[in-house]
């Protein structure tokens, strides 16, 4: 056997493989911004809010999700800060009345359904356990779709290979079952896929 094809093979796998790795997840997702750079750590530390001040669970259980633009406007019909970001979104979204188009980059596919109040109510979790230290950020997490599924980058996590994963990066199937798992708790399919 020549000795040269597994050099060849060897020196054409490793760049295919780094273009894989590295320069792909760059090219499947596509940056887009929020509609208004908000800091969740200004609202925590200055207004005393928690996560659940404004991301609510309703009546009957259902996560009410982003808030509404009459729960900001509450507290901004006019501007309570100095910052030229917060004097826009009073006259952008406040006075006219008009929602932001936010993107939500926790959004799971159609085909799966997260109940927030079993979670949050009755497992006792963090927000901070799937959605990390959003809470204590000044502007929103950076915002990326995938340019295939439509999908936020966020539910597979910053890096493909997902090694060195902290709390909140990610949100497969499989950091579902690892964290049921880890509770001592059954999973079903039928439970979270409709």
């Amino acid at each position: 056997m020549n000795r040269r094809i597994p050099i060849a093979f060897a020196a054409g796998l490793l760049p295919a493989l780094a273009a894989g790795w590295l320069a792909f997840p760059r090219l499947l997702y596509a940056p887009l911004p929020q509609p208004v750079s908000f800091s969740h750590k200004v609202h925590a530390e200055k207004a005393g809010t928690s996560c659940a001040d404004c991301h609510t669970l309703e009546a009957d259980g259902r996560f009410g999700g982003l808030p509404r633009l009459e729960k900001c406007a509450g507290c901004h019909a006019q501007p309570a800060g100095t910052t030229a970001e917060e004097k826009r979104f009073v006259d952008d979204y406040v006075t006219p009345g008009r929602e932001p188009a936010w993107r939500v980059a926790s959004r799971q596919p159609e085909n799966v359904r997260f109940p927030h109040s079993v979670h949050v109510t009755l497992g006792k979790i963090a927000c901070e356990k799937c959605h990390g230290a959003q809470g204590s950020a000044d502007a929103p997490r950076a915002f990326a779709v995938n340019r295939i599924t439509g999908e936020s980058r966020d539910v597979w996590g910053p890096r493909i290979a997902r090694v060195g994963r902290r709390p909140g990066e990610g949100m497969k199937m499989s950091d579902c079952i690892d964290c049921h798992d880890g509770r001592g708790r059954e999973s079903s399919c039928l439970a979270c896929h409709k």
